[in-house]
């Protein structure tokens, strides 16, 4: 990153690894006081200068609240927050496990709704701020292997769009990542073709870039993203036949 950011204070969930991670490091080096959350405090503390680490479990509806007031007491303002923290398994029919659906529920959602709770309390007083999660491609329709993932995340999308009238209105811009397949520690679990595999570099890049721009959707890359927007249009016959035919191969 070249060009000078505007925030002063930035706030990343899930920066111990993948796309969390690398956007921490990017802000960082582009002279961002960055505060970084987590679980994982040995990976928090190697993100190096600049970077204060704050862990934490988004879970934790009490600890995200005093977090939020920690680092706003140690470094000032939140200006943006970015919500990557996050979790994947893919879903096999054949062991089915309910406790999959409510982890991710738990961690993907309303990990971002606890952060939430305590972010508004104290952007909308100030009539500024940015608040923006990593939702997924995925959450533009129901794929295989991703029945307690794709909800989550297509959940998030939902809640952005529900959000955004209210909070503009107020002063509070919401954005919405929407990554395709990056390589991360998550998707590693794939044993599927990743379509257009993108680095982790350049989708903190693309991310950095479109919430600079204040874009309500930040999605990458252009090609899957037409693709899977299209497919969601297409009556269900040719929907599922297209699902089949490229992912059930």
């Amino acid at each position: 990153m070249t060009e000078k950011l505007a925030w002063k204070v930035v706030w990343v969930t899930g920066a111990s690894t993948g796309i969390g991670r690398e956007v921490a490091l990017q802000l960082a080096k582009s002279g961002v006081r960055v505060a970084a959350s987590a679980r994982d405090t040995d990976k928090l503390a190697s993100l190096g200068p600049g970077i204060k680490p704050y862990p934490l479990d988004v879970t934790d509806r009490a600890a995200t609240l005093k977090t939020i007031f920690d680092i706003e007491r140690d470094l000032g303002p939140i200006d943006l927050a970015i919500l990557a923290a996050g979790t994947y398994n893919p879903v096999d029919i054949d062991s089915f496990d309910a406790g999959q659906f409510e982890k991710m529920i738990a961690t993907n959602y309303m990990g971002i709704v606890n952060c939430l709770d305590g972010l508004l309390k104290r952007m909308l007083p100030r009539r500024r701020g940015h608040v923006a999660w990593i939702a997924s491609v995925v959450g533009y329709s129901g794929l295989p292997k991703a029945a307690a993932y794709g909800p989550s995340k297509a959940a998030l999308i939902n809640l952005a769009e529900s959000l955004k009238p209210e909070l503009d209105a107020r002063g509070i811009t919401v954005s919405v990542i929407n990554p395709g397949f990056v390589e991360t520690p998550m998707t590693a679990q794939n044993d599927f073709p990743m379509p257009f595999l993108m680095k982790v570099d350049e989708a903190a890049r693309r991310t950095i870039a479109g919430l600079a721009k204040g874009r309500f959707e930040v999605a990458y890359p252009t090609r899957l993203v037409v693709i899977l927007k299209i497919a969601r249009l297409l009556p269900y016959r040719l929907f599922f036949w297209l699902i089949k035919s490229a992912v059930l191969k």
